[in-house]
């Protein structure tokens, strides 16, 4: 194995992470942002306001991706495993 071969490996497993997290990171942020500006606006400096609706975000986006998040997972598992059967090891 050389070092292109790592290089490609780390780059998609780095690419794989970010597209999963993204719904769920994105999702916080989207509320978070929301909520931020609500806050602003009302003077309202309540720590568990923005504290419940992100987590309720989070859990829907999670909900909602789950699928979507195994089926890449096992999508980029099935490639490194054939690619280590096809090479002999990585």
């Amino acid at each position: 194995m050389n070092d292109v071969t790592v290089i490609i490996l780390l780059r998609e497993a780095l690419m794989i992470t970010l597209l999963v997290s993204s719904p769920v990171l994105v999702s916080g942020m989207v509320v978070g942002l929301i909520v931020s500006v609500f806050q602003t606006t009302t003077s309202i400096q309540e720590q568990t306001l923005t504290f419940v609706p992100k987590m309720i975000a989070i859990f829907l986006a999670i909900v909602l991706s789950a699928a979507w998040m195994i089926h890449m997972l096992v999508n980029y598992t099935q490639q490194l495993l054939m690619q280590i059967s096809e090479t002999g090891a990585i």
